[in-house]
């Protein structure tokens, strides 16, 4: 579609779903505009938008459309939503709702002014087309404590990919006077007459008052500054989020029904909506579109063992905190043989807050890294983390638009606490965003999976302490080789290749008898018990695979590397 084409739905777009760019962007597929009506298709699926562009158009005129895109297409998988569905497509309805709108001029109620007047006493808003670390953090931390379904979920994991490469789209932030991020909204200023609020997330700690409220009305503001005639809040969804938008001022909008079925097969009923159907679309490229480079990148999980005793089968597998790939389709593929995942430790949002908040406490006697390094190793340490700085750096795209306060870490932090997040914002700007193991504690959440953790934090915390502080210094010092240590590891890695992954000369400061061998022996007693019943995975740290594939063949199990 061309660049014409897509200004001229943008004019005429009615709906959220008109905004071509977003849609193409995170469904993958390629804008199809036939008979008056927008469609987006690729390989063997169609999402059909059955919202009139010219305003007019019926049932009939929708459906007649519908039938010449699935005729063009080759589509097996469809997913339609429409004001009214066709007759044919009634009983393959799976969700009737409706969008609820804003007109742009309406006056904001008195007290709602009052309580954004108060919020924006401790906050400041920003609008920017990047999701830094802190809206990393806020995204986890809001989606760990509140129960959304799959679909959803999918929108809020694809916002980082598709954040500056969309035309309209937008973060609008409220930060505390500390710079933590205390809610965001997600929104397309896209389509010409209307601005789209699509997604939000507001902090439990620390919580600031009325934040969202501050940032609606920031939006509103803004909407009226742009001369939109009115703000598409989107669906109802419930009660407590009807209330919300309805206390703004939002009226009923256009009504809203989405069927999902499979031409010349049968329904998919388990479907739920639109947003489901973009979540079970294919992660393989499907068209040519520059956004997708940008998606996670996706490789088969080659770190994987089967163990094995009288006839009950199990899985354990080596995850990495941080790594540049994701895995979703082998796990998803993989928690489909089980009953029960099982991980190092706790990784809700709240159990990790516990850690964190922990090694930002050091005890007042403690050691500080900072007293044990010198200028110039500060100084070259600050370098590898943050990369270039300056004028040129800016002018060029370089600089880190978030960089950590290394020598703050250094100097009021545990050790451990300093060593973990300057190593992390390190690896984050080197590429690797992804996490292994949240990412696996996702996908068995949202797999309705039995979740196990083998430690506490209290025996995690425990670890922690008990890491080496001249392994910690030497690490740090030896920052110049991260680079290439994350390359090998990077490497091996795919490849599961598991006894290549260390040894380096620059050794991981948890890489410790404490750390790895002496909690092999607690976890293989944990684990145990569901190994002996079958139907279980194990995901622990790459570096225990050694030890405990050892420890299960001298159990009885029989431990086979899964090809």
């Amino acid at each position: 579609m061309s660049p014409a084409e897509v200004n001229a739905i943008l004019d005429r777009a009615a709906v959220p779903e008109h905004s071509v760019s977003f849609m193409a962007a995170v469904s993958g597929g390629e804008p199809l505009a036939i008979g008056g009506f927008l469609f987006f298709a690729a390989e063997d699926w169609l999402i059909a938008v059955g919202y009139p562009l010219d305003g007019g158009g019926g049932e009939g005129d929708f459906e007649e459309a519908l039938a010449a895109a699935l005729a063009s297409t080759r589509a097996r998988d469809c997913w339609a939503i429409a004001p009214r569905l066709p007759p044919r497509l009634a009983e393959r309805r799976v969700e009737a709702d409706r969008y609820y709108v804003l007109d742009a001029d309406t006056p904001l109620p008195p007290r709602l002014e009052r309580l954004a007047e108060r919020a924006a006493a401790r906050l400041a808003v920003e609008e920017s087309q990047a999701f830094g670390p802190g809206h990393r953090r806020l995204w986890a931390e809001f989606l760990g404590r509140v129960d959304l379904p799959p679909r959803v979920r999918e929108l809020y994991a694809r916002t980082p990919a598709v954040l500056g490469r969309v035309p309209g789209l937008s973060l609008l932030s409220a930060r505390d006077p500390e710079g933590r991020i205390a809610a965001c909204l997600l929104i397309d200023r896209a389509p010409r007459r209307f601005t789209s609020y699509l997604l939000g997330a507001h902090a439990r700690e620390p919580y600031t008052p009325h934040a969202t409220d501050l940032l609606f009305r920031e939006m509103i503001r803004g909407a009226r500054r742009e001369g939109k005639a009115f703000l598409h809040l989107g669906l109802g969804v419930n009660e407590g989020i009807r209330r919300f938008k309805t206390k703004w001022g939002a009226r009923p909008g256009p009504a809203y029904e989405m069927a999902a079925w499979r031409e010349g097969g049968g329904w998919r009923g388990e479907l739920g909506d639109l947003a489901l159907g973009l979540a079970r679309l294919p992660r393989e490229p499907v068209s040519r579109q520059e956004f997708l480079a940008s998606l996670p990148r996706q490789r088969r999980f080659a770190m994987l063992w089967e163990v094995e005793r009288g006839g009950r089968r199990s899985f354990i597998g080596g995850t990495a905190h941080f790594f540049g790939f994701s895995f979703e389709r082998s796990f998803r593929r993989l928690f489909e043989e089980v009953e029960t995942v099982l991980f190092e430790g706790p990784l809700d949002p709240a159990s990790l807050e516990r850690v964190a908040r922990c090694g930002r406490a050091p005890e007042p006697d403690g050691p500080r890294l900072a007293a044990l390094l010198d200028e110039g190793e500060t100084a070259r340490l600050e370098r590898v983390v943050c990369g270039p700085r300056g004028r040129w750096a800016r002018f060029f795209g370089l600089e880190h638009p978030d960089p950590p306060d290394v020598r703050g870490l250094l100097a009021v932090t545990r050790p451990w606490y300093a060593f973990f997040s300057l190593w992390t914002a390190f690896v984050a700007r080197k590429g690797w965003k992804e996490s292994v193991d949240l990412e696996a504690w996702r996908i068995a959440r949202e797999m309705g999976k039995a979740v196990v953790a083998l430690e506490r934090i209290e025996e995690q915390l425990a670890t922690l302490e008990g890491i080496p502080l001249a392994r910690i210094v030497n690490f740090l010092r030896g920052c110049r080789r991260w680079g290439r240590m994350m390359r090998r590891y990077e490497r091996h890695y795919l490849r599961g290749e598991v006894e290549r992954l260390f040894g380096t000369s620059i050794e991981f400061p948890t890489r410790t008898e404490l750390v790895i061998h002496r909690r092999d022996a607690r976890f293989l007693e944990r684990m145990r018990p569901y190994l002996e019943q079958g139907g279980a995975a194990v995901l622990v740290g790459s570096a225990h695979l050694i030890g405990l594939r050892g420890l299960l063949a001298e159990a009885g199990f029989r431990v086979r590397k899964v090809r």
